[in-house]
């Protein structure tokens, strides 16, 4: 049973295309990631999706109405978390959830026992006449998850729900995003820390307004980086990255934080540890970078995310 289903969705601003042309379902109950770049369409789609961006043209059925013909409904029956995290930073936490609760139609007793829960999975008991605005990020971040679902939506839609939150932070909204979703909820979710979409049941990756990839994370690894992965944690990355680039000329090198990611093609030996001892040497006949651990590595998102765009430019060349 799905609870979302796209079908040919497209936007377009002016003679610029946003969103082109993409179908896709999720199932209920998944938490479905909706990975890309800045400016690939991610907050596009789901703008439609929730009712608030009509599409130039296709449709999208979000809990059994149509994006195009009943928004209203839409909107009454999914949760949304926007990037600015959707709280009145001039009310209080008190009053944040009584407005949220008043939009969803909550009185009495049930916008009382959603208000403790909402209070409970943002610790905030003991703050409940505290002004948003002084609140640590980490704390208005799942503040404004339980508005987001106080009326126990059956879809809720977060749109980068944690740019701009410690690794701590993140972390423990991703432990309510899975609470969530085992109780049946329907989590829909865009980033672009590729790490987090580890926690996914299933992702997309969209570019450019195209899809270019759909499957759990596990899948998508597989079926993309079919060749071994060697991390190189050095000194010097940028020095060590010329060097490489002009005389191992691996698959392809990319920079990962403080280290570099070398993906071998097949020209090169099937025995890693011989790949592994290579670049040492030729690093290490260059002097002076560093090289602080080298070893094969299992590939990340990032790797995914990286080689797929990289497949695209070079066919477009």
């Amino acid at each position: 049973m799905n609870s979302i289903e796209v079908r040919k969705l497209t936007k377009k601003f002016e003679n610029f295309t946003s969103v082109d042309n993409i179908s896709f379902e999720v199932g209920e109950g998944e938490v479905f990631g909706f990975l890309g770049s800045n400016g690939a369409g991610k907050s596009t789609t789901i703008k439609m999706l929730c009712g608030i961006l009509s599409p130039t043209s296709g449709d999208a059925n979000v809990g059994g109405f149509s994006i195009s013909k009943d928004p209203d409904m839409v909107k009454k029956n999914i949760g949304y978390m926007s990037q600015k995290f959707s709280l009145y930073n001039d009310l209080t936490v008190n009053e944040n959830i009584n407005f949220f609760g008043g939009v969803y139609g909550l009185k009495d007793k049930m916008l009382s026992d959603r208000k403790k829960w909402v209070l409970e999975i943002s610790e905030l008991q003991s703050s409940e006449n505290t002004l948003t605005s002084s609140l640590a990020v980490g704390f208005k971040q799942r503040l404004a998850l339980g508005c987001a679902v106080i009326h126990e939506p059956k879809i809720v839609f977060l749109d980068e729900p944690t740019g701009g939150v410690d690794p701590i932070s993140r972390r423990r909204f991703w432990d309510l995003i899975n609470v969530l979703s085992e109780k049946g909820t329907t989590v829909f979710v865009t980033t672009h820390y590729l790490d987090e979409a580890e926690f996914c049941n299933r992702i997309i990756l969209i570019d450019e307004g195209k899809l270019i990839a759909d499957g759990s994370p596990e899948d998508l690894k597989k079926m993309y980086i079919v060749n071994p992965v060697i991390e190189v944690n050095t000194d010097n990355i940028y020095s060590s990255i010329e060097i490489l680039e002009r005389e191992y000329e691996p698959g392809n090198i990319t920079i990962f934080g403080n280290a570099l990611h070398v993906t071998l093609n097949d020209s090169h030996s099937p025995d890693t540890e011989s790949e592994i001892k290579i670049i040492s040497d030729i690093l290490n006949k260059h002097g002076a970078h560093g090289i602080n651990r080298i070893q094969r590595i299992k590939p990340s998102l990032e790797d995914v995310f990286i080689h797929l765009l990289e497949k695209k430019t070079s066919d477009v060349k």
